[in-house]
């Protein structure tokens, strides 16, 4: 039996009692902090071969591991652009030098050019809608992802491309020849649009009954006629017992479902959608949902529980602008924590994999809540005693260690 071994023994011990010290005293500081992992200490034995008479005393090593795929508790606030992930995954984050990282604390709020960033400074990342596209993500890797900026949401005009309309015409209104305007016309109404750079334009929608169950319909910018594109402006009613009163796609003459024309001003064409308009025994009615809008400042922001961050104009225009991105690996207790509260992936935690909120296992994103540390403070204080008193047992090994080799050393005299 080697004394010298006794005396490493008891330093491998202190040692790794000092390291469980360390994770727990690191868990307490941390007990408040949004999206916190709790970290702790796993031992193992390092026995050394002996002989059949002798026995060397080995030591112990520590591993460090991180309940990084625990959830904490959820705590709610007031402020939209606090988020939470209910379920799996991470949000993707930017670093000021570009560096992309995974985090669960989501505490946001824009910086002074309108970055979203938490309390360590990181940004938010998604992907931009503002033109109404799905996502195009990249399932393995950080592509196409932007920095979501509130401030790009504000003073932006969007041209007007589509109008869906509910609409019923009246089957009693006499009819007459010719094309509808307005100085021959049996029903208008208006909608307000918007062109290139925000500025309302009023178009005029006129119905004329031209034959039974047969009626016209023009667009007028005031007294200027918007040339119409398509098949015909002539729409048809099937009031058979099938139809009730719907439009008649089948028998001539052939019936359209739409108008489209140019907005003076406009780059796009205005499609106005008619496919649910009818001809039921009821007065003239119409309802328009119009897309586009002028430019306004942004009043506030929105996030759903599909991470879209919708601004919402001081005009009440709704603008979604960008989903936020979610992402998750392999082995998430696995990632490698990083000054911040965020994880870099790894070979043992496996290739990040990039997706949007409730999709590819993903969970969904909850705003107005924060996700607290998953540290357990009671644990914690039993854990620190239990590390207390191993490393007092571990150094009353040392020191007989080296009271016995004070003796051997003694023989001597």
């Amino acid at each position: 039996m080697s004394l010298y071994g006794v005396m490493r023994t008891g330093v491998s011990g202190m040692s790794a009692q000092s390291n469980k010290l360390s994770t727990v005293s690191d868990n307490i500081a941390n007990v408040n902090t949004t999206g916190y992992k709790r970290a702790s200490t796993e031992f193992s034995s390092l026995i050394l071969k002996s002989g059949s008479g002798n026995y060397d005393s080995g030591a112990v090593e520590t591993t460090v591991r991180y309940a990084i795929s625990d959830a904490g508790n959820y705590q709610f606030t007031t402020s939209a652009t606090d988020l939470a992930v209910q379920g799996n995954g991470f949000f993707v984050v930017q670093d000021p030098n570009g560096n992309n990282f995974l985090t669960r604390a989501g505490a946001f709020v824009p910086d002074s050019t309108g970055n979203l960033v938490n309390a360590a400074g990181f940004q938010l990342m998604g992907y931009n809608i503002q033109n109404g596209a799905v996502p195009n993500t990249s399932a393995n890797g950080f592509g196409n992802l932007q920095v979501i900026n509130v401030n790009q949401m504000a003073l932006q005009a969007s041209p007007s491309t589509k109008a869906t309309v509910a609409a019923n015409l009246d089957p009693s209104a006499a009819f007459s020849a010719g094309p509808a305007g307005p100085a021959n016309y049996t029903s208008k109404t208006s909608i307000v649009t918007y062109d290139n750079i925000g500025n309302a334009v009023t178009l005029d929608v006129y119905a004329k009954k031209t034959a039974a169950n047969t009626w016209d319909m023009q667009v007028y910018n005031g007294a200027t006629a918007l040339p119409s594109s398509g098949p015909s402006t002539t729409f048809t009613f099937d009031v058979s017992s099938t139809g009730k009163g719907k439009l008649d796609l089948v028998g001539p003459p052939p019936s359209a479902t739409s108008l489209t024309v140019a907005i003076p001003g406009g780059s796009a064409a205005f499609n106005i959608d008619l496919s649910a308009m009818t001809q039921v025994a009821s007065s003239f009615d119409f309802k328009a949902n119009v897309d586009g809008n002028a430019p306004s400042a942004v009043e506030k922001v929105n996030i759903d529980s599909k991470g879209v961050v919708t601004a919402v104009l001081k005009n009440g225009t709704p603008l979604p602008s960008f989903q936020i991105a979610l992402a998750t690996v392999p082995s998430p207790d696995r990632l490698t924590p990083e000054v911040g509260n965020v994880y870099s992936p790894n070979l043992d935690s496996g290739n990040v994999q990039v997706d949007v909120s409730g999709k590819s296992g993903l969970g969904t994103i909850q705003s107005g809540a924060l996700e607290d540390s998953n540290v357990d403070l009671a644990d914690e204080l039993t854990s620190m005693i239990e590390a207390q008193r191993g490393f007092t047992a571990n150094s009353k090994s040392f020191q007989t260690g080296a009271d016995l080799l004070d003796v051997v050393v003694n023989l001597k005299r």
